[in-house]
């Protein structure tokens, strides 16, 4: 990416429409509501031969700098530096607002380049508000449809006139991009641990669990949105930067509620949102309030996270508002481990998103818990160790018939997944499974990540077989 651009206009004249179409993804929540987007979004755009990287913003209002709006407003500015360019998005359709003006004003005042761009010019009677809006001092308007594609190539001739073409299209830089993209192709992409691949970690949790405010603290700045109230953070907004010379890639999500209590189109969105980040994730960072921990949803939310595979780290925030430090860690602990059976060993750390503290201890349990994840054992060692478990306690009989395990290997990692030749996989109890996946964590050291057992049933050799033609 050669420069970066930043989409701006006031709320609901199609800004996240056409950062989606720009970045060739459904990326950021689209809906009629005016002011959906709060935090600004990243992304890398592709239009035509123009590679650049794109930022998608809150739509401006006027409002005092202490109210929710105030706050979007300072990341939409923020945004506006940044950039190289901002393309500035008028309604077509509507025509000019005082609003307008105002942005239009606040752009003048930056003296960074910008595009004028009127988005929803499909619509009829658009063509009287495309000559009103010469009025603004920003040159000529560049007609376009977000939703539709229409006025694309006429976008990309005025990002480049507006930029120059020494820096919209550099060819030092293409030559670059080739060599890099040549050579990850003779990389082996193998399955072992990996410490120069970025991590992704995505911080999960209920609303208001400070999940944006930790994230802040990391950064060592404002670069999401805060504030008291619930449910501020709508998009998964990506945010990049290194720990210890380790990559790190974490997504801040959405607070997850009841499924219940979600009724607005929104918000369900935004859920939808926050579970493809989970999913995509490899460590996921499950948020608890410290001072209400483990309630119901809590639970659900990490019972989701280890049904979905990803290595799950609990952290209990606020911890700077706990007075008995040490006897009320010691009851998160041991609730920690009566709570959450099926991964028994996981790293639960107090933090302060406030103050900082504990942060180290937090991303020190995040790489562990994703070294485990990636660990792979061979398949001599299994073998033995199974044998070693059927003697200590062997498999039931069923209907006066031993239930014979007689081979055991492990097929993938990401979680550690093991599958074992058994007689009568159908006739094995539960129970037995939970041995085994016991005695898997305590012997290879596999705490705190999912880890999976199934069978599979082996050749009858005395079942008669298919003649050969």
């Amino acid at each position: 990416m050669t420069f970066s651009v930043a989409i701006i206009g006031r709320p609901n004249v199609g800004k996240s429409t056409l950062f989606n179409r720009l970045a060739g993804r459904k990326l950021a929540l689209v809906d009629d509501t005016p002011g959906v987007t709060r935090d600004r979004r990243p992304g890398e755009a592709r239009l035509v031969d123009l590679k650049f990287g794109i930022i998608d913003t809150a739509g401006l209002e006027e409002s005092g700098p202490d109210t929710l709006e105030g706050r979007m407003r300072a990341q939409t500015e923020a945004a506006i530096d940044e950039a190289d360019l901002s393309l500035f998005l008028i309604d077509a359709k509507m025509g000019l607002t005082p609003a307008d003006e105002t942005l239009a004003t606040i752009l003048r005042k930056r003296g960074k380049p910008v595009v004028l761009v009127a988005n929803k010019a499909e619509a009829r009677g658009s063509e009287a508000s495309l000559l009103d809006a010469f009025r603004l001092g920003l040159g000529e308007p560049c007609p376009i449809s977000a939703e539709h594609g229409e006025g694309m190539l006429d976008l990309r001739d005025a990002i480049v006139a507006a930029i120059g073409e020494e820096l919209a299209l550099p060819i030092e830089d293409e030559e670059a991009e080739t060599d890099v993209a040549v050579s990850d192709e003779g990389e082996d992409a193998g399955d072992d641990y990996d410490e120069s691949k970025p991590l992704r970690v995505a911080i999960v949790g209920r609303p208001n669990a400070g999940k944006s405010t930790l994230i802040n603290r990391f950064l060592g700045e404002e670069r999401l949105l805060t504030g008291p109230e619930a449910g501020i953070t709508r998009d998964s907004i990506s945010v990049e930067w290194e720990w210890r010379g380790r990559r790190i890639k974490m997504f801040d999500t959405a607070g997850l509620r009841r499924k219940a209590r979600v009724q607005e189109k929104i918000e369900k969105l935004s859920v939808a949102d926050a579970l493809r980040a989970i999913r995509f994730a490899e460590v996921v960072v499950i948020v608890l309030d410290a001072d209400v921990p483990y309630e119901k949803q809590d639970l659900q939310i990490a019972d989701l996270v280890i049904r979905e595979g990803r290595a799950p780290v609990i952290v209990f925030n606020k911890w700077d508002r706990i007075e008995d430090r040490q006897q009320v860690l010691a009851d998160l602990r041991e609730k920690t481990e009566r709570l959450l059976p099926q991964v028994r060993g996981i790293r639960a750390v107090p933090v302060s998103g406030l103050t900082g503290t504990g942060l180290d201890k937090m991303m020190q349990g995040v790489v562990d818990t994703h070294r485990v994840w990636n660990r792979r054992i061979p398949t001599a060692k299994l073998n033995r160790w199974l044998e070693s478990m059927q003697v200590q306690h062997p498999p039931p009989a069923v209907s006066g018939r031993r239930i014979r395990l007689k081979y055991m290997t492990q097929i993938k990692a990401r979680p550690p997944g093991f599958v074992i030749s058994c007689s009568r996989p159908e006739a094995l109890p539960a129970s037995y499974t939970r041995y085994l996946t016991n005695g898997l964590r305590e012997d290879f050291d596999l705490p705190g990540v999912p880890v999976r057992v199934s069978y599979r049933k082996g050749d009858n050799p005395y079942a008669p077989r298919k003649k050969r033609r």
